[in-house]
Order: structure tokens, then sequence, then C-alpha cells
């Protein structure tokens, strides 16, 4: 596979800034692949034991993680799988959960095995550790993976060091670290600029500040795209809970932040939002501080969801989109956000 030369041509014909740090990038993922991929069956035999079946890719946001981990995921011609890490631990989650009622060995054995049959290759973009029941789980599962020589890339705006980071009950969560660092070849991908904000863009689906004549705005284009169609209710259900989607107009819907952001609701309620829906309008979305740090993980994980499903959006806003704040905890991870959110809203 010579990925630099065919990244160098796709670059070309989309007309797209060539980077010296994303070539570099390109060579090291390169490198993973002819190391894990280009091997006659002794080779692999004799080396399993000391690989380094994982590819992990860290870097801010808006520098090309994706983009580049798309592109050598495109370019692999065996059996592989891509998904956003929350559905990786939907999936795992599920696969517990049908499973419970078993006796026969080990849920994770079990879980692992089934994705040995079916893919050569896991993409999990945007890995990241928020919640301690993932965290308690990953070190067993990942380490099951990885013995199992189940090659893995991962995309990350996060150091592996720092996954994590100030969790609870976090020195539980090291041995899951150690074997990530001893598994997986971390490369970063040092670019200062932010792709998605640089492009000179009109980010007019992002309105500000609630007033009338936002109001009227989002009126207007609501008016617009739901012109025949008619007003319905959704009612999703997800293990056992109901979700209303009031305003829904074939897959063009309209909710105040509160009802996204303000309830109980997770990763698993937003994609299956997210998969009925086209168009998504979002009104009211406040600035954030410690005291709604709560709710500002929601929408973090809801706006990570809507870009990972191509959901155009429409939001209102009570600031600016470079002038929303945050809790001080979420700082890091609101950047991808707000990158996001760029790139979302522009026209």
């Amino acid at each position: 596979m010579n990925l630099k030369k065919k990244f160098l041509n796709n670059c070309k014909i989309k007309k797209l800034e060539i980077n010296t740090n994303q070539l570099i990038t390109i060579k090291a993922i390169n490198e993973f692949y002819q190391t894990n991929f280009n091997h006659n069956f002794f080779s692999n035999l004799f080396s399993k034991k000391d690989s380094t079946p994982g590819f992990y890719l860290q870097g801010d946001v808006g520098v090309g993680k994706t983009m580049i981990l798309n592109f050598f995921y495109e370019n692999f011609n065996q059996t592989k799988h891509r998904l956003h890490f929350n559905e990786f631990m939907i999936n795992f989650h599920d696969f517990i959960f049908q499973n419970k009622n078993s006796k026969k060995g080990n849920i994770i054995d079990k879980f692992v095995v089934r994705l040995k049959r079916k893919y050569k290759l896991i993409y999990l973009d945007e890995f990241q550790v928020t919640n301690i029941v993932d965290a308690m789980i990953l070190g067993s599962l990942f380490n099951k993976i990885f013995d199992e020589n189940i090659k893995v890339i991962f995309s990350s705006n996060v150091k592996i060091n720092e996954l994590y980071k100030d969790g609870l009950q976090r020195e539980q969560f090291i041995p899951f670290i150690k074997i990530m660092k001893k598994k997986c070849f971390e490369h970063t991908l040092a670019i200062k600029k932010d792709y998605r904000k640089s492009q000179n863009k009109n980010y007019d689906r992002f309105l500000h500040p609630l007033n009338e004549t936002t109001n009227f705005k989002i009126n207007k284009l609501f008016r617009k795209l739901t012109k025949n169609k008619i007003k319905q209710k959704n009612i999703l259900s997800i293990k056992g809970r109901k979700f209303t989607i009031k305003n829904y107009y074939d897959g063009v819907v309209r909710f105040n932040f509160s009802e996204l952001c303000n309830n109980d609701l997770g990763a698993e309620d937003y994609i299956k939002i997210a998969n009925v829906c086209k168009y998504i309008f979002i009104e009211n979305v406040p600035n954030f501080d410690d005291n709604n740090s709560n709710q500002q993980q929601r929408f973090i994980t809801l706006i990570d969801i809507i870009y990972e499903k191509k959901v155009n959006l429409t939001i209102s806003s009570v600031s600016n989109i470079n002038k929303l704040t945050t809790a001080k905890s979420l700082s890091e991870p609101f950047k991808r956000t707000i990158s996001r959110l760029y790139e979302l809203t522009s026209s």
C-alpha cells in the first residue's frame, strides 16, 4: 500500500492543503499497515507476542485526524468496521444485556471472538473515556482484543496517559493505560491550525443572541424546510424507555435545548434521535459553567453524534459561537464541540 502517493493524489483532486505533519502521519500509519498486514503466515506467527496491533492517533481538534484515518480505512481492502467509540461501547453493553443469562464462558471473550470472526480491522473514532462504567471494563476488554491480535486504529484528542484524567477511581484505570501504551503505536498529529475554523464560510445557521430577530430567522427557515410536510409525533423506544419527538416533520425536527440536555439522556438516546432525523433545530443553547456542567457534557455528546451521523443543524444561542463559555472540567472536550459547530452550522 503506497498510502502517501494515494494521499497526495487525493489532496490534489479535492484541492486540499498538503501539510508536512499530515504526511508524516500518513507514513506512520503506512508503517503500521506494513508491520501488521504485509506478513506471511510464519512471520505473523512469531511476531504476534511483541506486535503493536493498535495505532493511536492523537491531536488537537480540526487538524485532520479523522480525515487521515478515514482515508486509510477506505484504502484498506480487508474486512473492517468503523464506528464512533460511543457506538462501540453501546454495542458491547447491548451484547452483555442480550447474553445476561448465558453461562458459557466469559462474556468479554464471547464478544471479542465475535469481533475476530467478522473483522481484521476496527476503527474507533473519537476515543475518550468519560464515565466510570466504561473505565472499569476497558482494561479487560482491550486486553482480550489485543490478545486475539485484532488490529485497532483510534483517533483521539487526548494522549493515552491523559485518558480519564481526574476521573473517579482512576487508579483502577491505570492497567488499561499500560495495556494501550504497550500494544499501540501512539502518534501525535501536531498542527496548530483548526481547518474547520479556517475555511472562509458563513456560519449563518448558528444564530445569536436570543431575541426577536433570531426567532424570526429560525421560524422562517423552519417553515421553508417543513413546507407541505405534516407535523407528527415520533415516539422512540430505547431499551424500554420512551422519548417523544413532538415537532417531527418527515425528518425535520425542532427541539429546545432543555428537551435534549436537561433530562437524563445519553449517547444511545442521541444516536436513536439522529437516526430518524435529517435536519435538527436546537434552540436556546446557554453559556456553560460549573453549575450546568452535566447539561454541557450531554451537549458535547449530542454534537459528536450529530456530526458523526452527518445531520444538518441550526442553532440559536445566547452567545456567538466563539464566545460560548464552558465549565472548567470540560474546557478541553468542548474545543472539539466548538470546532464541529463551525462546520455543522456553516453554509
